[in-house]
C-alpha cells in the first residue's frame, strides 16, 4: 500500500530564472557533462564565427586552449551588436544570457542570418551558463562592449570607443567543474578533428588553433573536395569525385561522393555545418542515386530484363559520402541536432541531386559501370553469405542458434543488465572466468586472432568459426546475406574486449574493431561496444594497493605522494590472478572502460588498410612515423 502523499500546492511550484534551466539539467542541452560536452560547448562558440562566415562575414576564427584549461575563440565577423533593446536591457548581454533570443529565428532572410548551425537560440548561453568564467568582447560600428559572466550570471559591463577599425567577438572560458565532474580537459585530436571539419565545409576560412603547445593552421580552398580525397586516403578508389552544388528556393546542397574498393560506406552529414548522424537529406540522396543508377544501368543494358533493380543497400558498399546541406530554420529530431527532419529538405536534394547525377553518369561511363558493377558484387557477396551461414549452421534457420561451447554465459535473464568478455588465450580465459560474476558477466574465449575481414566480404568472414561464434554468442542475424542488429534479441548490454595494452593487444582490438565496423557498424553507434583499459602500474603502500592507468597518473601520483611505496609494472592479462582481474578489468566500482565510437573503429581499419594494403608508401610512412615506439630489450 502506498504511503500518504506529501502536501502539494502552488509552493511547491518553481520557476526557473535565466540560465538556471541550463545548470540544473546540462544533458538536455548539450547531451553529455563528460568529455564531449566540453567539446561540445567549444563549438557551439566556433559555430557562431562558422555562421558568420556563412553570411560572408567572417575569413578568420583563432582558437587558443591555455594550460589552465581556459578557451578563446576569436573571429573577425561584424560583432555581436550591443546597446539598448527596447527594454532597456543590455542587447550584448541578453544574446548570452535570454534563452531562445538572437537574430536567427527570422528564416525571411531580412536579419543578420539567412542560415546558421547554432542551436536555435541556446548554443551560446549554454556555453556561459556551464563555465566557471565567460568573458565577450564584440567590437563594431568603433565600439567595443565587454560582458564578464560567472557561471552565466552577469559580473560586470562596459562599453567604450575603439579604434582599431577591426570588428570581430572574442569569447573567453573556463568549463565548470562542478558540471563537467570528469575533467574539463579537451581531446586535442577530436577538437582538431571537428575543426578540419568545419575547414572542409568553409572553403577558404582560416583556423589558427593553439592547443597549450601545439600550434598550426587549418584551412581548405576545394572544401568537401579535399574532405573526400582525405575520407580515401591509402583506399584503392574505383571512381572519379562526384562533385556538385545547386541552390533552390535559398535552400543549397553540397555533395561530393567517391566509391573505394572496400564493402563499408562512410557518411558525413551536415546541416548548416553541425554533423547529422542521418536525416530527410540523406534520404533525399539515397532516393536520387538509386532510382539514377537503375534508370542508367537500364538504359545501358547493364541490368538484364530480368534482373531485379540495384536496391540502397546493394549501391551502399564502398560509398564515401560528405553531404553538406544549407537551409534557414532547419527542424531536428533533438536539441543536440543528430537527425535533420525537415520535410522540405528530402524533395530539395533528391530534385538537385537527381538532375546532377544523371548528367555525371553519362559523361563519366567508367565510373558508371563501376558503380553498378560493384552493387552486382555486393548482391552476389550477399546471396553467398546467406547461403554460407545458413551451410555452418545445419539447421532450419527458424530453430534458436546453438550457443558457441566455449562461451561461459551469465544466468541473469536481464540481457540488458549482463555483458559479454571477449578475450584471447587460455589463461586470460582462466583468469576472466574466475574473477567473473557469473550472474551478469560472460566470457567469450577466441582462439588466437580472429580473420582480418578488411577487404573480405561476409561469406568469406563466416567461414571463420571464431566470427560465427560471436555472431551467435552476441544475438545478432544473418538475414538476406547482411549481419542484423536487432537490439531486442541482442544478449548482452555491454560487449568487452578485453586484451593487453602492448602491440599485440592493439592488434587484437583492431582485428575485432574492424570486423564490427564493417559488418555491425549499429553495436558502435548505439553504444554497445567498450574496451577495457587495464592499467599499467600497481602501487603497493604497506597493505593498501592502488593501480594507475598510464604514466600521467603515475607522473601525478609522484607528485602528490610523499610516503614511500612500491611500485610494480603490471603484466599481460594471461598472467593476472583472479584478484587482480576481477579489480583492473572486472568490477565495475574499479575498472576503466572505454566506449568505443565509430571514429575509433574506423582509425583502427585505416592502420590495418595502411599496413596490409597494396600500396607501399602508406606502409613504409607509418613505419618511419612509429618506429620510436618500438620497445626493444637487447
Amino acid at each position: 500500500m502506498a504511503g500518504k502523499a506529501e502536501e502539494y500546492d502552488s509552493s511547491e511550484i518553481r520557476v526557473l530564472e535565466g540560465l538556471e534551466p541550463v545548470r540544473l539539467r546540462p544533458g538536455m542541452y548539450i547531451g553529455s557533462i563528460g568529455p564531449e560536452g566540453v567539446r561540445h560547448i567549444t563549438l557551439e562558440i566556433i559555430s557562431n564565427a562558422v555562421d558568420e562566415y556563412l553570411n560572408g562575414h567572417c575569413t578568420l576564427c583563432n582558437i587558443i586552449v591555455g594550460a589552465d584549461n581556459s578557451i578563446t575563440i576569436a573571429d573577425n565577423g561584424r560583432g555581436v551588436p550591443f546597446g539598448k533593446a527596447e527594454d532597456g536591457s543590455e542587447t550584448l548581454v541578453n544574446v548570452y544570457t535570454k534563452l531562445h533570443t538572437g537574430a536567427k529565428f527570422d528564416s525571411s532572410g531580412k536579419t543578420g542570418y539567412n542560415t546558421s548551425g547554432g542551436m536555435n537560440g541556446v548554443g551560446a548561453k549554454a556555453t556561459n551558463a556551464l563555465s566557471k568564467s565567460f568573458t565577450v568582447t564584440s567590437v563594431r560600428d568603433g565600439k567595443k562592449a565587454v560582458a564578464k559572466f560567472e557561471k552565466g550570471e552577469l559580473k560586470s559591463y562596459n562599453e567604450t570607443a575603439d579604434k582599431s577599425g577591426v570588428s570581430g567577438t572574442t569569447v573567453t572560458f573556463i568549463p565548470d567543474v562542478e558540471i563537467f565532474k570528469e575533467g574539463i580537459e579537451l581531446d586535442y585530436t577530436a577538437l582538431r578533428k571537428q575543426i578540419q571539419e568545419l575547414a572542409y565545409l568553409s572553403p577558404g576560412m582560416v583556423f589558427n588553433l593553439k592547443f597549450k603547445d601545439k600550434e598550426e593552421t587549418i584551412t581548405s580552398q576545394r572544401g568537401i573536395q579535399d574532405y573526400i580525397n582525405d575520407l580515401n586516403k591509402g583506399k584503392n578508389v574505383v571512381t572519379s569525385v562526384f562533385y556538385t552544388e545547386s541552390l533552390e528556393d535559398r535552400m543549397g546542397v553540397k555533395i561530393a561522393m567517391q566509391y573505394n574498393d572496400t564493402y563499408t560506406d562512410v557518411y558525413r552529414l551536415y546541416t548548416n555545418s553541425i554533423p547529422n548522424t542521418g536525416g530527410t537529406h540523406l534520404t533525399g540522396f539515397r532516393t536520387a542515386l538509386t532510382s539514377s543508377i537503375n534508370d542508367y544501368a537500364r538504359e545501358n543494358k547493364l541490368l538484364k530484363e530480368k534482373d531485379a533493380n540495384i536496391s540502397g543497400e546493394e549501391l551502399k558498399e564502398g560509398l564515401v559520402l560528405v553531404l553538406s546541406f544549407i537551409m534557414p530554420d532547419p527542424v531536428f529530431s533533438g536539441q543536440t541536432k543528430e537527425v535533420l527532419s525537415s520535410g522540405e529538405a528530402r524533395g530539395v536534394v533528391q530534385r538537385l541531386v537527381s538532375k546532377e547525377i544523371k548528367i555525371w553518369l553519362d559523361s563519366n561511363p567508367k565510373d558508371a559501370k563501376a558503380i553498378v558493377d560493384k552493387a552486382l558484387l555486393a548482391r552476389a557477396a550477399r546471396e553467398k553469405a546467406k547461403k554460407a551461414k545458413e551451410t555452418v549452421r545445419k539447421t532450419d534457420s527458424k530453430k534458436r542458434a546453438v550457443l558457441p561451447g566455449t562461451l561461459a554465459d551469465a544466468s541473469s535473464k536481464n540481457r540488458k543488465e549482463c555483458e559479454v568478455f571477449i578475450v584471447e588465450g587460455k589463461s586470460a580465459a582462466g583468469s576472466t572466468k574466475e574473477a567473473r560474476n557469473r550472474t551478469t558477466q560472460a566470457v567469450f574465449p577466441v582462439r588466437g586472432k580472429i580473420l582480418n575481414v578488411l577487404k573480405a566480404d561476409l561469406h568469406k568472414a563466416l567461414q571463420n568459426a571464431e566470427i560465427n561464434g560471436m555472431i551467435d554468442a552476441f544475438g545478432l542475424e544473418i538475414k538476406d546475406g547482411k549481419v542484423i542488429v536487432d537490439e531486442s534479441k541482442l544478449r548482452y548490454g555491454k560487449i568487452v574486449i578485453t586484451a593487453d595494452a602492448d602491440v599485440d593487444g592493439s592488434h587484437i582490438r583492431a582485428l575485432f574493431l574492424t570486423f564490427i565496423w564493417k559488418f555491425a557498424p549499429e553495436l558502435i553507434q548505439k553504444g554497445y561496444i567498450y574496451a577495457a583499459v587495464p592499467p599499467l602500474y600497481k602501487i603497493t603502500m604497506g597493505t593498501k594497493i592502488q593501480y594507475l592507468k598510464d604514466d600521467a597518473a603515475l607522473e601525478a601520483f609522484r607528485k602528490t605522494n610523499s610516503k614511500s611505496f612500491e611500485l610494480g609494472r603490471m603484466k599481460g592479462l594471461g598472467e593476472m590472478d583472479p584478484h587482480e582481474m576481477e579489480q583492473t578489468v572486472m568490477s565495475p566500482e574499479s575498472r576503466t572502460l572505454k566506449q568505443i565510437t565509430m571514429d575509433d573503429a574506423e582509425a583502427a581499419a585505416r592502420v590495418f588498410l595502411s599496413l596490409m594494403g597494396e600500396s607501399v608508401d602508406p606502409r613504409k610512412k607509418f613505419i618511419e612515423e612509429n618506429a620510436w615506439r618500438a620497445n626493444v630489450d637487447v
